[in-house]
């Protein structure tokens, strides 16, 4: 059974936007952004952000669900499902859904990606045998001559 002292203890500290910045590798100004949208809600002690245990969890939220490439949309609506009382069950519900098509999502750009590489890949080919057969322009093998005038002479320097 946890240690409620040490729980209320947790639950009461707060954090300063650097000390959440600096911890979740962001910017203080993505922690000011996320407050305009409405994400989070930081007290304040005169001009100066005060970040509760809530705060904190919310930002540990944002950032893991931005990373799976959730739009913040997106994870904002899911944010405020939190306090419904109903165990988190919608909160739970809503995720899945959004985890799902994100799967989705990625399994579609995947597919692109794997059909651009192997078109790529086809240019690539075509490309280099095409200047293999083309041969050397006047540009290159002067050039080539240049590179080897410049080489001789710092080898005869040695």
């Amino acid at each position: 059974m946890p240690d409620t002292a040490s729980l209320s203890i947790a639950e009461s500290r707060t954090y300063t936007i650097s000390e959440l910045a600096r911890e979740f590798g962001i910017t203080p100004r993505a922690l000011r952004f996320y407050e305009d949208k409405d994400m989070l809600h930081p007290a304040r002690d005169g001009m100066t952000r005060v970040y509760s245990h809530r705060d904190r969890a919310r930002v540990t939220i944002i950032v893991r669900m931005k990373r799976l490439g959730l739009p913040l949309a997106d994870i904002r609506e899911i944010l405020d499902l939190y306090g419904l009382g109903d165990n988190q069950r919608a909160q739970k519900r809503k995720t899945l859904e959004k985890f799902r098509k994100q799967v989705q999502e990625f399994e579609d750009q995947r597919e692109d990606i794997e059909v651009a590489l192997v078109e790529l890949r086809k240019g690539i080919e075509w490309l280099e045998q095409d200047l293999s057969n083309v041969g050397p322009t006047s540009d290159d093998a002067e050039n080539v001559a240049a590179y080897d005038a410049v080489a001789r002479k710092q080898l005869d320097e040695a």
